[in-house]
Formats: C-alpha cells, structure tokens, sequence
C-alpha cells in the first residue's frame, strides 16, 4: 500500500523537520495554500490536494479539502474487502497520516475590537473535518494537531514502519479534545453575541494550568485549569516570581483574597485564611494598609495570603518578611522588597494585572451530577437603595466604617458579620448557622475595639438578638439588608440603644 500523508496548518512550527523525515519515509505529502507553499521553498515535495481531488480551491479557499477523494481516503477501513474495493472503483488512495491544526480563532477574538467578519473567516471547517475523520478511524490513521507529538510519532515510524495503537488513540482522544474546545469557544462567542444569558445547553472548555501534588487533602488528585481568555485579574492569570508551586488549597485563598482586594480603590491590604478574610486594612500607603490588616488579626494571619493593590516597597515587605505567609499578591514588587522576600525559600510572590481589561461574566460551581452557573456579586454600596432605617444617621466616620464592612462581608461565608472601623476591620465572623452566633465571634474578637464601630451583615437579622449583643458590645452603627417580617423589632432595638442602622435590601450570602 502506497504511503500518503496529509498535512496542513496554521502554525507550522517544527512541520519542515518533521515532513522532511515523512518523505525519508517514504511517505507522499500533500498539501494545500500557505503550508504547500511553506514546504515547497524549503526542499519538500509536494502534491497538490486539488491535483488529488481534481477539483480547485474555491469560495476564497473555503472549500479545500472538503472532497470524497480526501475523505475517502481518511475514512476507509484498510482491512475491510469492501471498503478496499470502493477505494479502487473510486481511484482513491488511502491517507495514514494526518498533520493538521486549526484556524487561530481564539487568537483572532482576542484582540481589542476584532471586526465579526474576522472572527468568521477564522472558523475552520475543513481542518476539524479532516482531523474528525482521522481520528475515528484511529484505528488505521495517525493524526496529529500538537508539535509535541512529532516525534513520538516519527519514533515509531522509523522503528516498526507504522505507529502503535496505544499512541494512534492517545493522538485520537487529543484531537477530539481539542476540536470540542475550538467548538466551546465559537459556541460562547457566538451566543455572547446573540445575548443569550443561559442557553439549552452549556459547553465549557478549560486548559490545564498546572498538575498539582495533591487536592483539599493528600489523598485526594487535583490540577489546575485556566479559562481561554478568562480574566487577567485572576490567580490563573497570575505570574509566579519566587516560592514553591502553589497547591490546590492555596488557590482557593489567592482567589478569595484577590476577589476582596478588587473592592477598593484606595491603598489596601487583605489577609486570607481558609478562604475568609482574616484581617482587612485600608490606608495612604500600602504600608499603613498593610499594618492595619496585620493589627486586624494578628494571629490567624500566621500560615496565611496576603492579597496588597499597590506595589510592595521596601517598608512593607520588611514586615511581610517577619511574619510566616504562604503567599504575597501583588501588582509589582520592588527591587528591595524582591531581594528581602525571597531569602525566604517556601514564600510565593504572584503578580496579577490590577488593570482588569476582561471579566468573566459568570461563576461556576460543580455539584454532583451538574453544574450550577450565576452572575458575580458586583452589587456595591453605590448600587443599592440605601435607607438609614433609625432616628439616629451614621456619622461621616461611621458610614466609612460600614462602607468597609459592606465591602468585606459579602466575601465571608454566610452566615456573615463583620465589625470594622473607618480604616481596618477588627472582627469577622463566619459560616454559622445562625446570625447571632457570628455576631458573637466578630464582637468576641473586636474585643474593646468594638467600642464606636459598625457592624456589617451579609443578610437581614430574623430577630433583634443580633442588635442587642452587638450594642452590649459598644457597636453605634449597624448596616444589614432589612427585609425581614420582624425588622421593626431590630429597628426599635436599635433606636432603644442610640444605634444608627441601614438597610441596603441586597443580600449578600455566599455559600
């Protein structure tokens, strides 16, 4: 049987080495446009594909390879009589190997203002036709749309003639992969067009990131997937300076301190554990910000992340350099705090654009058997219906301190609170089962500096039980979502004990 080859892509790195061996192989090439083209200046002979298929390029080269001749060729069963006595009728050789990748659709959609038209001409059709075709018949067709797989293939080839089976369903299941992928993001770019917000049916597709040692837990595997064209303000979108590779639990903190830190403007700093703010600060420098996370909570930041939105200096990294932490987030570091930073080996410094240019427009979160899917919390202060339900308005400093506190509580675990300052928050208390139960942790941390602070809720208070503890505690300001058949009782407390309190009627629960 005659050896024929078929090859032809977009990026052709690594293909001249490659086609050159095919052909020392023994192997016929052929090809079509810029990858002839490409071969035939370098040495490589070439058979045209409109030769084989005795029909030309048409419609600006969108009709190729679109053809019986090739397909046939892709498709044919070698050791089936029937298939075999078709090809002859037909004139048609078989093709064993198949070299193909695709359009630079993601590439082209990627760039600020592509034009539609060039989002289109950038959807391949003969590409995953040939490389669908190829790898169904896997069992008889060696197809490869990586440069990885060049040599593994040729390998094989130079050793035994023909690749094994093993490595013809390895190539095969990547190729399905990789078209289902291509597909995915045709799929979302063209419903984000039409405007559609949940569609019939949802395709997803990811690239893995990095392979992780392990899960929540040792016993448990894990990786780490990065969405096509996701966010750049992302920990997937992160670059690692220094420290060992990040696992999969401090993913999930740099991802839960980055999400808090995006709620400020001003210089601010936020300290992670297990995925809830331990300690938040704000400032006119990334220093004092700093300081005034660290004071916030001094001991559970130990083994913690530190997520900072401006630029490490040399003063606040000698005291990030004294305390113990897992990871330091940050748009840049200095020339002095790198130095000072890295002498410790175990640190993870990233860096992450705070020039957010794209956002992902939903958040995923996998149950067992589905997947469910829903805008992000973006609701801010400046969009709710705020009303000061009490006799008594907030002060300037009080508003600044329920204004941190409305930042930072939507990122806790509900049942949330969280007690704050104008500048610092000084007691958060998370995921209880019920509302007074965490007013009583972030009270029972603020200790006195709970004394003329506001007290932050994710959710209405069902009762006035939260108001009382938090007034015995020295709390003057309360914001919370109002909403419940008993506010009056909460509203009444408050006035009863000089506290002023608003409703913002958005809820803020995160599970």
């Amino acid at each position: 049987m005659s050896k024929r080859a078929l090859i032809s892509l977009s990026d052709k790195s690594g293909i001249l080495e490659f086609a050159k061996e095919l052909v020392e192989l023994g192997y016929e090439i052929l090809s079509t446009g810029g990858t002839k083209a490409f071969l035939e200046q370098n040495g490589v002979a070439i058979t045209s594909v409109d030769s084989v298929t005795n029909f030309p390029e048409i419609l600006d080269g969108r009709v190729k390879t679109l053809n019986p001749m090739i397909h046939g060729g892709l498709l044919a069963k070698h050791d089936d009589p029937s298939h075999q006595a078709q090809l002859e009728e037909h004139k048609i050789t078989p093709i064993q190997v198949v070299c193909v990748n695709l359009y630079p659709f993601r590439e082209t959609i990627s760039k600020p203002d592509v034009a539609f038209e060039d989002a289109i001409e950038n959807i391949d059709i003969g590409g995953p036709s040939m490389l669908r075709s190829a790898a169904k018949n896997h069992q008889y067709v060696t197809v490869i749309t990586d440069a990885s797989d060049y040599a593994e293939v040729l390998e094989q080839l130079k050793e035994t003639g023909e690749t094994t089976l093993e490595t013809r369903r390895k190539l095969a299941a990547k190729v399905f992969r990789q078209t289902a992928a291509y597909d995915a993001l045709i799929a979302s770019y063209m419903t984000d067009l039409t405007g559609e917000e949940f569609p019939e049916s949802l395709t997803l597709t990811y690239e893995r990131k990095q392979s992780l040692r392990y899960g929540e837990n040792p016993h448990q595997k894990a990786a780490f997937y990065k969405r096509p064209l996701g966010s750049d303000f992302s920990i997937a979108s992160a670059t690692q300076l220094h420290g060992k590779e990040l696992s999969y639990n401090n993913i999930q903190d740099a991802n839960a301190a980055i999400q808090i830190i995006k709620e400020f403007k001003i210089p601010a700093a936020v300290a992670v554990k297990h995925m809830n703010p331990c300690g938040v600060g704000t400032g006119e420098t990334i220093s004092a910000a700093f300081n005034k996370a660290f004071e916030a909570d001094s001991t559970s930041i130990f083994g913690g992340i530190v997520a900072l939105n401006r630029e490490v200096d040399a003063a606040t990294a000698k005291v990030l350099a004294g305390i113990f932490l897992e990871i330091i987030i940050a748009p840049s570091f200095s020339e002095e705090a790198i130095t000072l930073l890295t002498a410790k080996k175990n640190i993870r410094l990233l860096t992450i654009s705070y020039e957010q240019t794209k956002k992902d427009a939903w958040n995923t979160v996998s149950v067992e058997g589905g997947l469910l899917v829903q805008s992000p919390d973006a609701f801010g202060l400046t969009d709710a219906d705020v009303k000061v339900v009490t006799d008594r308005e907030p002060t300037a400093e009080e508003w600044k301190a329920l204004e941190l506190g409305w930042s930072v509580v939507k990122h806790v675990k509900s049942n949330a609170i969280v007690v704050a300052t104008e500048d610092m928050t000084v007691g958060v208390g998370a995921g209880q089962m019920n509302r007074v139960g965490s007013a009583k942790i972030a009270l029972e941390q603020a200790g006195d500096l709970a004394k003329g602070a506001g007290l932050a809720s994710d959710a209405f208070f069902p009762m006035n039980d939260t108001v009382e503890v938090a007034a015995k505690a020295g709390i003057t300001a309360i914001i919370q979502t109002g909403g419940s058949v008993k506010d009056q009782d909460s509203i009444d407390k408050a006035n009863e004990y000089g506290i002023a309190m608003v409703f913002t009627g958005v809820r803020h629960f995160k599970h």
